[in-house]
């Protein structure tokens, strides 16, 4: 099957080109068109209908009208000289409210200048209504709802019209405004990461550039799998997107950007991986025609590939078991992309790679000659001699950085990390008045089993009992709907309700309280931010229980069809196993200790697992493929590690360096659970990339020899070598392009 695709590839080389070219760009202009269709924002969404959280979502939708995609922001109104508002001032405050809660809001055009079927038209009139007066009368709050995708910029260009209409509005009242919420902090928070944003993806794409004109000495080397990769990144987005369409399936919204940056980050690594053993064989057999040259390299590369990406599928594809939605959507279409990329791997990268034949190394002239032995021909030497010392020292920097798992805390917290935006100078403000969650209740949701009326009288019990539990600020008044078969309270908590204080106070007393003051007859659910997250956190701590197991099992199994043993797979995954406990100890060590962060993010053990596991057990299944490969041959098994670390470090090294790149950009998000993830995961993939496929696997391999692979060993049928002359390293060392 691989050896058809590569070799159906490199025979029709433009047509596989033009085929990709044209379904590439009509993908991508199909995901840009309806990614912000297929995409959800609100956390609580993707919770079973089990949580209490999940089912406050559902009665505030069904019986208050409340819409999953509201977004409410909170408008400060004060004097402009700071002087306590009068009546007089809160009069001409409520007439312009009732003006802007009129006036209906133009969606300005998009800057992109994109077609008007590309994108929603989020036009509307919000919902302004008052909220309070802090208790000084320094300023009164209002609250705003403006409906739509939160990610969208059409959405983000909406805020700013009814942001800019509110100011000037109140300008003329002789009024000061400020703006915060979840989509003014959003809004606030891109705009003064704009310029960071571009630069770093600049910068990450010259670094590519730079490495592989370094390690190619060639513009075509260093361009071309940047631009292959870009069109299998818009094919593999646009197929994600139409099968969420398809399937009624909604993505969240971080899906598209973590699906862009593991494509760019694999996708390069597979293209090194063949351009590599490529150029390897072009120096080996100069009198070979390229195309043929490309259509082995492929097939026998290929091979490696394919099971390197379907260890990240089996992987990622073991979140669809999860509970926590999030989780269930993000795997699957990261598994999708990466069949996408497996794809073009086989067909696009060989028919690039027959094309440009010698041409893609132009103008280096290192096909002209075996390059000197550098430092990974030392470093395989060193392997071969030493593996015993070189595992022990391994292990022992493994362990030290895995000895930060010791009081490791989850941080659920949400906290944004830009605090300087105006969204956030106006939350500060708010938060020296009132209490700190006034802008963000929790909310109780109170409905009759039997489909009977609800009394004020009956349900008094409620707001009285949550004013008394400890953390509570202050509870609003009891609100119901038309028929009175549903009500709700809003409870503002007297600390940040993104705080893991805010979470116990939500999840323990708040809701012990809820239920043992709810009347017979009436059930009643805790909701907001602090309940979701909190909810959240128990759904996690169950998914990371089951997919560990299912996605290790999956790996291991995929490595035994691959690598035809069983103890090989097994030294390989113990090792994988070390150098994910490492990252996660060292990224504890790093921000909840040096940093003094409330603990890692909750989302990065599992991303950890799944980026470092996988992609990192991409690197070892490429040198562990080599190694049995070069053990197949005659002589010591020594000889055929050094040899294989010779020939496979760099390309491990070069793509390491660039997937932790591509990976470590996201260390420049203002977030802090973005910061972690993009730091961890750049850590982990270097000590995947240098520590373990390059030192301790081998190592392990040297020492144990020929056993790795048991129950079936290479180099035991000689027969067919036996003709080969005894050649140096040009000819000894490389892939025979006759079998």
């Amino acid at each position: 099957m691989i050896r058809a695709l590569t070799g159906f590839s490199t025979r029709n080389p433009w047509k596989i080109i033009a085929l990709w070219a044209v379904v590439g760009i009509f993908l991508t202009l199909l995901s840009q068109a309806l990614v912000f269709k297929v995409t959800q924002t609100q956390n609580g969404d993707f919770l079973p209908a089990k949580y209490d959280s999940a089912a406050a979502l559902k009665v505030a939708e069904e019986k208050f009208g409340v819409k999953s995609d509201a977004n409410a922001v909170t408008v400060l109104v004060g004097r402009q000289d700071g002087k306590p508002l009068t009546q007089a001032d809160q009069q001409r405050i409520g007439e312009v409210a009732e003006k802007l809660g009129r006036q209906r809001v133009e969606m300005p055009e998009r800057e992109d200048d994109a077609p008007a079927f590309m994108f929603e038209d989020y036009s509307q009139t919000p919902k302004v209504s008052p909220a309070m007066v802090a208790p000084d009368r320094s300023f009164e709050l209002l609250s705003a709802q403006l409906t739509g995708n939160i990610t969208d910029p059409g959405m983000h260009g909406l805020y700013q019209a009814f942001r800019d209409e509110a100011k000037d509005d109140f300008a003329d009242a002789g009024m000061r405004t400020g703006f915060t919420g979840g989509l003014a902090d959003l809004v606030d928070t891109t705009e003064a990461e704009k310029t960071t944003t571009t630069v770093v993806g600049a910068l990450m794409v010259g670094l590519i550039v730079l490495i592989n004109i370094l390690v190619f000495r060639s513009a075509l080397a260093a361009f071309v799998p940047l631009i292959a990769v870009a069109i299998i990144g818009g094919a593999a987005g646009g197929v994600v997107v139409g099968t969420s369409m398809l399937t009624g399936i909604n993505l969240d919204a971080s899906t598209p950007s973590m699906i862009g940056v593991v494509l760019i980050g694999i996708g390069v690594d597979y293209f090194l991986f063949l351009l590599f053993r490529f150029r390897e064989q072009l120096r080996a057999h100069p009198d070979l025609p390229a195309r043929t040259v490309s259509a082995e390299v492929s097939a026998r590369v290929g091979t490696a590939i394919t099971s390197a990406a379907l260890t990240i599928v089996a992987a990622f594809a073991t979140l669809g078991v999860a509970t926590f939605g999030q989780f269930r959507v993000l795997g699957p279409a990261i598994a999708v992309s990466v069949l996408v990329m497996l794809l073009a791997s086989l067909t696009l990268m060989p028919a690039l790679l027959a094309v440009t034949g010698r041409k893609m190394f132009w103008p280096s002239r290192s096909l002209r000659h075996e390059p000197r032995a550098g430092t990974a021909a030392g470093v395989g030497d060193l392997v071969a001699r030493r593996p015993l010392t070189l595992i022990v020292a391994s292990v022992a920097l493994l362990g030290a950085l895995a000895a930060g798992l010791v009081g490791m805390r989850m941080d659920f917290g949400q906290t944004p990390g830009t605090r300087d935006t105006p969204a956030a100078v106006t939350a500060t403000e708010i938060a020296r008045s009132l209490p700190a969650g006034v802008s963000d209740p929790a909310t109780v949701y109170i409905t009759a089993k039997d489909g009977g009326a609800l009394t004020a009288q009956g349900l008094a019990a409620i707001p009285k009992a949550l004013a008394e539990v400890n953390g509570v600020g202050q509870v609003g008044e009891t609100l119901f709907n038309k028929d009175r078969t549903a009500a709700r309270i809003d409870v503002y908590l007297a600390v940040d309700t993104q705080s893991q204080q805010a979470r116990d106070l939500v999840s323990g007393p708040v809701r012990d309280t809820v239920a043992d003051h709810t009347p017979p007859g009436a059930q009643a659910h805790v909701g907001g931010t602090a309940a979701i997250f909190a909810d959240i956190s128990t759904a996690v701590d169950h998914d990371l229980k089951t997919v560990f197991p299912v996605a290790a099992a999956l790996i291991a199994l995929i490595l035994i069809v691959l690598l035809r043993s069983l103890l090989a797979p097994a030294v390989l995954m113990l090792a994988v196993g070390l150098g994910f406990a490492a990252t996660l100890g060292a990224s504890a060590l790093f921000f909840q200790h040096l940093l003094d962060r409330p603990g890692v993010d909750f989302i990065l053990p599992l991303v950890l697992f799944l980026f470092v596991v996988a992609l990192g057990t991409d690197y070892n299944i490429l040198i562990s493929d080599r190694i049995r490969e070069e053990m197949d041959r005659p002589g010591p098994a020594r000889a055929a590690v050094a040899r294989a670390v010779r020939h496979t470090a760099p390309a491990i090294a070069t793509a390491g360096v660039i997937l932790a790149a591509s990976f470590g950009s996201l260390g420049a998000n203002s977030n802090p659970g973005t910061q972690q993830i993009g730091f961890a995961t750049a850590l982990g993939i270097m000590l995947s990339a240098f520590v373990i496929s390059i030192v301790l696997v081998p190592a392990l391999v040297a020492l144990l020899g020929r056993a790795t692979w048991w129950p079936v060993r290479p180099g035991r049928s000689k027969g067919r070598h036996q003709a080969e002359p005894p050649a140096g390293p040009s000819h000894h060392d490389h892939l025979s392009l006759t079998h």
